[in-house]
């Protein structure tokens, strides 16, 4: 049988048909094949893809003669330009149709004539769903688009719009995220879902935020209180995720930040797992466990112990915005871990250099068949010596939580933690000589039968949410936290012809408590075009201790010690001590908080907000016969901040942000009047990058920080000896940070960091001869570099290496620039397998025993870095 072309397309047509029903997999007809069976294909809807269904008696091969009836080609060009135009179709009217779960976008056409849609190239872009469709023209009675805005709770528009001359667009558009609720779009008979396809669930559900095993996590909640993408922030910050916390095998939160740029150790807690910070070139006065502050000012919290953190985040820069009072150069907030939805045991057990050994376990999972209350419960014990002649320690760590589901809409996580860490003699600081020399590594700089601490952590809260609908939350958080401290301590005074140690003794009973309370609202909202994610809060922090001193500064008291030739048996019996007046201190803040995550665009984002702080500092001494001394200090300040991100593409984010923090100024002014708290001010630029598909994260800042209204000692001799105080000092910190974090290809992981740090004096009155001066403790340059290799496949899946380079530029001992801390480079290295539910690892740190100074308080306590060690450890997982 003969065809002409005209018979050849038609029965093309009703083969693509037949093709359409005999075929198992989904299929998209072309516009022109759904031309030929309008009338017979019915509506099957199918999560993603559509399916066609036509009735086989318009397909039968026996009618292939029929076929002269569906027209013949064009064989003019005025035929063709007609057949052109009437294969365009005119979409007549737009209609939505809302339920609860879904929202339906009707296309009408002309003639009910059917649309071209391709549902395999439906995509994403940003908080959008995009459907292009061919061949068809809107021709709506009230103009040339359709918008409509905030149909359903979680989508902000939806637009139907002429893309090009022949083709129009829909996009539906979610607040802040792509729309969970299922968008379906209905052409004539057939109707296709714009919602992507889900993704497979995960073996367990990670509720950090960041994918198991990563070395990047690209959300956070530190910087807003809200969960942000971190290249949608105007700020620098970086989160070192738990993958490389056991990966280095980290014992605190000094060694777990080594990664970070810009932050280096500005002292050790007696070598606890706690340590003084600095960042940006200033001292860390706050520390926050889950977003919560848990002390105030400089006070200690004895023990971080490292198996409750998941991930260590770092916000630099001031912040009090979020913190309140607080030191501009950044701020430090650990993670804990949280309950997990699927049974997970595991116990663990590490050994190694000097002594050292830790059992753990780890065990999650529900505590109710429909995993609406879900519980972890954390313990360890560490014991460990030290270089140091006599040192050992001992951290004993105990963390339940509970997550309770009260609804749908409605959760509650509690938490308790005890810590304990004591150590009789601890781990001393050693003075630096004359010639820059430090004594022999393993002195222990003091009489070990009268060194000991035992201090303790207690901390509980909860954190409370409940949210009305997808764009209205509460949420109501309580923190507590209390320390207690003792110390026994024979101190090192002073040095006698660059030999001989000289004591004075301090014995103390000291207690800390924190509390803190918070309610905010969060609210998505637009006007217009403009997404609008505003978040109000009022918080309250009570901040109290106790300090019951004793010492003696008798240098007679205490044989000297010689450090060529120790004798510790020249003391044989506990010095007497006399009491002192006991030290108190009240604090009282509240605070008001304002913030709005704006977005213009896609390309466009604005973080505008500020927050005032009311302070109350209730600072004196009790004397011994019980007679209360006390001064009050009462400050106001208000901190702004904002910020603008510019993403030209979907893998760049270029910021620029202005924010200010205060820190309340406590001292003795000649006039009785307090002082102004101090201010600290930052510009900052940067940009941040994702590379490889996403799995490579960078940023790079410059920033200039300007610390204003430090107290300097009084410039009149007479009062500056009975310790009055003048506020005209200024410090500054200018520098360029770059951090990069991710995974290069499939097993190899990479995390760096280099830092420019130029912080000096500006200003200072009292002795002019400092202006220039470099803050102590701070390197002009620093480097780090962590990776590892895991082998993907074969018999020897799971192995793998690491290695770690970490630099630190030269530093300044003290203020006063009197002596310099010589700059080290340490490498690290580790070989680990893991397979199933089994891990084994061997950790070193310091591979070539690099003798260096990590920190330093003054010349006669400078803390030292750990010389070669090693770590192994092995855990299973059922």
């Amino acid at each position: 049988m003969k065809m002409s072309l005209g018979q050849f397309s038609a029965a093309a047509i009703r083969l693509a048909a037949w093709m359409a029903i005999a075929s198992p997999a989904i299929v998209t007809l072309p516009g022109w094949a759904q031309a030929g069976c309008a009338d017979q294909c019915e509506k099957v809807t199918e999560t993603g893809s559509p399916r066609a269904s036509i009735n086989d008696e318009s397909i039968l091969l026996s009618e292939i003669h029929n076929i002269d009836q569906l027209g013949r080609p064009a064989t003019t060009v005025k035929d063709w330009m007609a057949q052109v135009e009437a294969a365009t179709t005119q979409v007549t009217g737009v209609k939505l149709n809302r339920t609860d779960t879904e929202l339906e976008i009707v296309l009408e056409t002309q003639d009910a004539k059917p649309l071209q849609v391709d549902a395999t190239k439906f995509r994403t872009e940003g908080n959008s769903l995009i459907a292009d469709i061919p061949s068809a023209v809107l021709a709506l009675p009230e103009g040339q688009a359709f918008v409509a805005e905030n149909p359903t709770p979680d989508i902000a528009t939806v637009q139907v719009v002429q893309q090009q001359a022949s083709s129009i667009r829909i996009s539906v558009t979610g607040n802040n995220a792509l729309p969970k609720t299922e968008v379906t779009l209905k052409a004539g008979a057939f109707a296709y879902s714009l919602n992507p396809e889900p993704e497979e669930p995960e073996e367990e559900i990670v509720v950090t935020g960041q994918a198991e095993g990563s070395y990047f996590v690209p959300d956070t909640s530190l910087a807003t209180k809200t969960d942000t993408p971190i290249r949608d922030l105007p700020v620098s910050i970086q989160i070192v995720p738990q993958q490389v916390l056991e990966d280095r095998r980290i014992r605190s939160i000094a060694e777990g930040i080594e990664t970070v740029s810009g932050v280096v150790e500005a002292g050790k807690y007696f070598n606890g797992t706690n340590d003084f910070l600095s960042i940006r070139g200033f001292t860390v006065s706050r520390t926050l466990r889950n977003g919560f502050p848990e002390n105030a000012g400089n006070s200690p919290i004895s023990t971080i112990p490292a198996i409750v953190l998941d991930r260590i985040e770092v916000l630099k820069g001031p912040s009090s915005v979020i913190t309140g009072a607080i030191e501009p150069g950044g701020i430090v907030n650990y993670v804990t871990k949280r309950p997990l939805r699927e049974p997970s045991y595991k116990i663990g057990f590490e050994a190694g250099s000097f002594g050292r050994y830790q059992p753990s376990i780890d065990l999650s999972g529900s505590l109710t068949a429909d995993r609406n209350v879900l519980y972890r419960l954390i313990a360890a014990y560490e014991h460990r010596e030290n270089i140091q002649e006599f040192g050992n320690s001992e951290i004993t760590s105990l963390a339940p939580s509970i997550s309770v589901k009260l609804g749908d809409r409605t959760d509650l996580d509690l938490y308790f933690e005890y810590s304990r860490y004591y150590a009789n003699p601890f781990i001393s600081g050693v003075p630096v000589l004359d010639d820059g020399s430090l004594p022999e590594r393993s002195l222990y700089p003091g009489y070990p039968g009268f060194n000991e601490i035992d201090a303790s952590d207690r901390r509980a809260g909860y954190s409370l949410t409940h949210s009305f609908n997808e764009n209205l939350q509460i949420r109501n958080n309580f923190a507590f936290t209390n320390t207690f401290y003792k110390r026994r301590q024979v101190y090192v005074d002073s040095i006698v012809e660059d030999r001989f140690l000289r004591f004075g003794t301090f014995d103390a009973d000291e207690s800390y408590y924190n509390y803190y309370a918070g309610i905010d609202f969060l609210s998505k909202f637009r006007t217009g075009f403009v997404a609008h994610n505003v978040l109000v809060g009022f918080d309250f922090n009570y901040y109290t201790t106790n300090a019951v001193s004793a010492n003696n500064f008798d240098p007679t008291v205490v044989p000297f010690l010689d450090i060529r030739n120790p004798n510790y048996n020249a003391l044989t019996a506990k010095p007497e001590v006399f009491a002192s007046p006991t030290t108190v201190t009240d604090r009282k803040s509240y605070g008001l908080y304002i913030q709005d995550q704006i977005t213009f665009s896609k390309q466009w984002k604005l973080l505008i907000g500020g927050r005032y702080d009311w302070i109350s500092d209730d600072t004196g001494s009790i004397s011994l016969d019980g007679v209360r001394t006390t001064s009050v200090q009462n400050d106001g300040a208000f901190s702004p901040r904002i910020g603008l991100v510019y993403q030209p593409s979907q893998n760049v984010s270029l910021y620029a942000s202005y924010t200010q923090s205060f820190n309340p100024a406590i001292g003795r002014n000649p006039d009785d009047k307090p002082f102004e708290p101090t201010k600290g001010t930052q510009y900052e630029v940067g940009v941040k990058t994702d590379l490889l598909n996403g799995k490579l994260s960078a940023t790079l800042a410059a920033y200039n920080i300007t610390k204003t209204n430090v107290l300097t000692p009084d410039p009149d001799p007479s009062l500056a000896v009975q310790g009055f105080q003048v506020q005209v000092g200024e410090q500054r910190s200018r520098g360029i940070e770059l951090d990069v974090a991710g995974e290069i290809l499939p097993g190899w992981k990479i995390i760096a960091s280099y830092a420019y740090t130029g912080a000096t004096v500006t200003t200072d009155n009292s002795d002019p001869s400092t202006v220039g001066n470099r803050l102590a403790n701070v390197p002009q340059n620093q480097a780090s570099l962590w990776t590892t290799y895991e082998i993907q496949k074969g018999d020897v899946k799971g192995l793998g290496f690491g290695f770690g380079l970490f630099y630190v530029g030269d530093r300044q001992g003290d203020l006063e620039n009197t002596f310099s801390l010589g700059s080290y480079l340490r490498t690290d290295a580790a070989v680990y397998y893991r397979r199933n539910q089994f891990n084994a690892a061997i950790n070193i740190r310091n591979l070539f025993n690099v003798n260096y100074i990590s920190s330093s308080s003054y010349r006669l306590y400078v803390d030292r870095g750990e010389p070669f060690t090693v770590v192994g450890s092995v855990s299973w997982e059922f």
